[in-house]
């Protein structure tokens, strides 16, 4: 079983309905869910494009999937988060656009959020001791993605190359799109589908724990912690190369 610490909210809130929505899947309920229907692109290829982030849940990478090291267990990592959630004080986003990252589709800040980046980097540092270390094919498999020096080292060190300075936020909308013509039908939908909540302030105010029953399942809600405290992001954190 894997878990991952993400960004988040309850069953309820409308960015978490439009995104599962367009996902073809609730991560806390776990069933299937009907897709809009799009004029230019059918059902089924819809619901290819988008197989990747289906499985993984809507949602945006705070600390990536990672198994319990040995000697802890799942109850202590609940605990870790409830305690964590009861010390982090609620904080404002600007804004979340449909934008193109690389060739995926993803919901990203409008401007540079270092409250988020900071919120992040100090996830990753919090409960890296529950992350078992990643195996040599988990490793290699990472790299064939051409990781900096840096990214390379985030990898060993952390578990996950995009961290820290190279941390940037996005909710995942699809898998890789090669083509450019069906790329830019599902950039024009996204924005449409998602447009009642896009380009608004938005206040962050909890934190999500998934899980992985094993290697391949679907991530499903484990908890959502609601932020109840009074302490910061440091955004100190989100800017350093910072060892253990």
């Amino acid at each position: 079983m894997r878990y991952a610490l993400y960004f988040a909210a309850p069953a309820n809130d409308p960015l978490m309905q439009l995104g599962n929505l367009w996902l073809g899947r609730d991560p806390f309920t776990g069933k299937a869910l009907s897709q809009p229907s799009l004029d230019t692109l059918s059902r089924d290829r819809f619901e290819a494009l988008t197989t990747e982030p289906r499985r993984y849940g809507f949602h945006g990478t705070l600390k990536a999937p990672f198994a319990l090291r040995d000697g802890t267990t799942a109850d202590e990592l609940v605990a870790a988060c409830t305690a964590f959630a009861s010390e982090s004080a609620p904080f404002v986003l600007q804004g979340l656009s449909v934008n193109r990252l690389g060739k995926f589709l993803a919901l990203t800040p409008d401007v540079p959020e270092p409250d988020l980046s900071a919120f992040a980097a100090t996830c990753v540092r919090r409960f890296e001791p529950f992350r078992r270390p990643l195996s040599e094919s988990d490793l290699e498999r990472r790299r064939k993605s051409r990781l900096t020096p840096d990214q390379d080292r985030n990898l060993v060190e952390w578990g996950y190359p995009y961290i820290f300075e190279d941390f940037r936020f996005h909710m995942t909308l699809s898998n890789k799109l090669e083509d450019e013509g069906e790329a830019t039908t599902l950039e024009a939908a996204a924005r449409a589908h998602f447009q009642d909540l896009t380009g608004r302030f938005r206040q962050v105010e909890s934190l999500g724990l998934y899980c992985e029953a094993e290697r391949g399942a679907p991530f499903q809600v484990h908890t959502i912690f609601p932020l109840t405290g009074t302490q910061t992001p440091d955004q100190s954190l989100s800017k350093c190369r910072g060892s253990k």
